[in-house]
């Protein structure tokens, strides 16, 4: 029976890939770029090849793989797994690159930042203050060939070959017989009489002098070539100078020289250090402290490497999220860090916790993922967005937040082509029905009016025909003005969607009501939609045969290009409609919407603004057709045409706070004219829940798109000017009746007892 001896190198778990040796540094050692057989993670591989007659080369590689694998530190080089043969010695590593090639590499990219050396060098020294005030250890070593720098940008410690103990056990220093490496030895080292007074300190201080030197200037050619700093910067040059002065007693402590160089002014002293410090020791930092470093740290990324916002901020981002209840924070930064990553990369670690923080109910996170939608919805598949997201994005429709609802209204024009037939036909639809009719907030009207208008051409053919005329006439009947204007709008950007009869019957007669309507920009739009619907019309009528390629579209399935055949026809389809309902919200309480802007003051990032204090407003004459004011703001209108996606949308975003802190958005007076009568007749003492659940009593969705009611609007001027009055009235009683319960609830005053109001 033969026995086989097993090869331990073709056992080993990780295999070298074949090529030629990745820049190897000085020294007994080659390194290669090597991968974990199981799963194929890249690593590095220093060999060392066992040769005859080199008995004390082998002594000192056996030596450095000893401390390499006992010394473990942030700053050093990790060491994963090694193999020791007769024939050969294996150091398997994180996966590293060498400082110079690097360095080179970066140069031919652009250049390598002042703000990434200074993190580097930092690292460096602080392996150094730790060899030698913690373990009584000299390098022996410390030069261009004993840096490495990982994937991260990270430079890290090795070249452990010629290290020995500073206290003396063991024997001295070992000698190197490399010319390239003796070349950074201190001159000290070349007196033999022993009378030179140093500290253990002295002679690696004097090689880092070397190393910062060959970073901003290229390999060192002599030693004299120290005396002149080149381009080093300036906050450094007097550091250095410290650490290549010819008294190595004066040459600073490792920790020292850290503590000079962070000093204000100093060469470490910046945003790129303070975050990666803070990093390293967030897992001992407060929660509160870590909600400021988050909020802080997306102003700084922009400046930041690349690869270090990949591989060291975003881990920790991902892991503040699920272990350190970070947050709606971390949104803003991990979606700037996710700009970095291939698709495959964003499918594998930020997806997964996107999903995830829709299932929150964490206010803050929900309205931040709806208003940073944009940025991620391209990497959500449709089995997810259905199943995953859009059941928990709906229940944004039944917020008693504003804010919340709004954003979830304009979310749906990122969602709708990726919703299946019922949740896009069926589920939506109702939502949209809802908020169209019963919502209180005018502003949220009108963009589920102008929503609905740009997701038209997703719909089935079928709810099209059914849900898109009776939206949009429901909407020229509304109290809000901009609610009017955009259901106009809505008509003129789906127009390709409806029949000749049904433009004739149904829209034609909707818009000539219009015109006759108390403001003058509901007006305009309404005769520019009349106009093209009346050229529609007239061209089929003189040429019949259009009729078949004019209606092409309106029976056809649902089409995300569809909506392109109008963008020219009716590219004015939604101008103006934002920015009148931004400037309803932003506009001073005492005048028209659409008359003054108010300059709004900035608010920290992801937390609303309050909503500015609503008063009485002024009544006016509503059945003027032409005033000054009016006529620029019509004008403005005009002069935005052919910029549906340009236009921002009506937002809350400023007054969403304000239902926290009140029972009711009219209390004490309306914004406008148009918003005074719209909260009057919306208003209702049912909450959205409650609505929604009379909403499902009431029968199918298919009923909230009723047609409007004939009705003619309210009589404006003096019959809206008492109902303000009467409910101004209303309301004081009931304030004064609360009052008085108050006081007679409370009692007198007891000795001792604290006063609470």
């Amino acid at each position: 029976m033969w026995f086989f001896a097993r090869d331990p190198v073709r056992d080993f778990p990780f295999e070298l890939i074949p090529e030629p040796p990745e820049g190897s540094p000085p020294g007994p050692w080659a390194l290669h770029r090597g991968r974990k057989k199981a799963t194929g993670s890249p690593v590095s591989i220093f060999v060392y090849d066992v040769k005859p007659g080199a008995e004390e080369q082998t002594q000192v590689a056996k030596a450095a793989f000893k401390r390499l694998k006992t010394l473990r530190h942030p700053n050093i080089l990790a060491y994963i797994d090694g193999l020791e043969t007769e024939k050969c010695l294996h150091v398997v590593t994180e996966a590293v690159t060498p400082l110079g090639i690097y360095l080179k590499a970066r140069v031919e990219a652009g250049g390598l930042k002042e703000l990434e050396i200074s993190w580097g060098l930092h690292q460096i020294v602080k392996a150094l203050s730790f060899l030698i005030n913690d373990c009584s250890l000299i390098h022996n070593n410390v030069c261009m060939a004993a840096v490495f720098v990982d994937r991260a940008g990270e430079w890290k410690l090795g070249g452990l070959d010629y290290m020995y103990s500073a206290q003396g056990n063991g024997g001295g220093p070992p000698r190197k017989g490399i010319p390239e490496l003796e070349q950074y030895d201190p001159p000290e080292l070349a007196d033999s009489s022993g009378r030179v007074v140093r500290e253990k300190w002295s002679a690696d201080m004097w090689r880092l002098g070397c190393l910062i030197w060959e970073v901003f200037n290229g390999s060192l050619p002599r030693a004299a070539a120290l005396r002149n700093p080149g381009k080093i910067p300036k906050s450094l040059v007097p550091h250095y100078c410290e650490l290549v002065g010819a008294n190595p007693k004066m040459r600073p402590n490792p920790a020292r020289f850290l503590q000079n160089c962070r000093a204000p002014g100093g060469f470490m002293n910046n945003r790129f250090v303070e975050t990666n410090l803070f990093l390293e020791e967030i897992q001992i930092k407060e929660p509160a402290e870590k909600q400021k470093f988050f909020q802080e740290l997306s102003k700084s990324l922009d400046a930041f490497p690349e690869d270090f916002c990949r591989h060291k901020v975003l881990p920790q981002l991902l892991t503040a999220f699920e272990f350190g209840n970070a947050g709606a924070v971390v949104l803003t930064p991990l979606f700037k860090v996710g700009k970095f990553l291939s698709a495959e990369e964003y499918q594998q670690k930020i997806i997964p916790v996107v999903v995830k923080m829709f299932s929150s109910t964490d206010r803050a996170m929900r309205i931040r993922l709806l208003q940073q939608m944009e940025q991620f919805i391209q990497y959500l598949d449709e089995p997810t967005v259905n199943t995953q997201i859009f059941p928990h994005v709906v229940h944004g429709f039944l917020d008693t937040n504003p804010a919340i609802r709004e954003q979830t209204v304009k979310s749906m024009l990122l969602l709708a082509p990726k919703l299946n037939e019922a949740n896009l036909n069926v589920e939506l639809m109702k939502h949209f029905a809802r908020l169209q009719a019963k919502d209180e907030q005018g502003p949220i009207r009108c963009n589920t009016t102008v929503c609905l208008g740009k997701i038209g051409s997703y719909l089935s053919a079928s709810t099209r025909h059914r849900v898109l005329t009776s939206a949009f006439s429901r909407a020229t009947k509304d109290p809000f003005a901009p609610s009017r204007v955009a259901g106009v709008l809505g008509f003129a950007a789906t127009h390709n969607l409806y029949s000749m009869n049904d433009c004739a019957h149904k829209i034609l007669p909707v818009l000539c009501g219009l015109t006759v309507d108390p403001e003058k920009s509901v007006r305009d739009q309404a005769f520019k939609a009349i106009r093209s619907f009346l050229s529609k019309l007239e061209s089929v009528s003189e040429d019949p045969t259009q009729l078949e390629e004019v209606e092409k579209d309106v029976h056809a399935a649902s089409s995300p290009g569809m909506g392109g055949a109008a963008a020219s026809w009716a590219g004015w389809a939604v101008t103006g409609v934002s920015s009148l309902t931004s400037k309803l919200i932003r506009s001073h309480p005492t005048t028209a919407p659409t008359e003054t802007n108010i300059p709004q003051r900035p608010t920290p990032e992801g937390v609303p603004a309050p909503a500015p204090t609503p008063v009485p407003a002024t009544p006016t004459t509503s059945g003027h057709w032409e005033t000054q004011e009016e006529d620029k703001d019509t004008a403005e209108d005009s002069s935005a045409a052919d910029r549906w996606d340009d236009e921002d949308w009506g937002s809350l975003e400023e007054a969403e706070s304000v239902l926290a802190q009140q029972d009711d958005w009219s209390t004490g007076g309306q914004v406008s004219r148009a918003s005074q009568v719209s909260n009057s007749d919306h208003k209702s003492s049912k909450s959205p829940e409650s609505d929604w659940s009379s909403w499902e009593a009431e029968g199918s969705w298919e009923q909230g798109w009723q047609e409007p009611s004939s009705q003619e609007p309210p009589p404006e001027g003096q019959v809206k000017a008492e109902l303000a009055r009467k409910k101004r009235e209303e309301r004081r009683r009931e304030m004064e009746a609360k009052r008085a319960e108050r006081k007679v609830a409370k009692g007198p005053m007891k000795l001792g007892a604290r006063k609470l109001d």
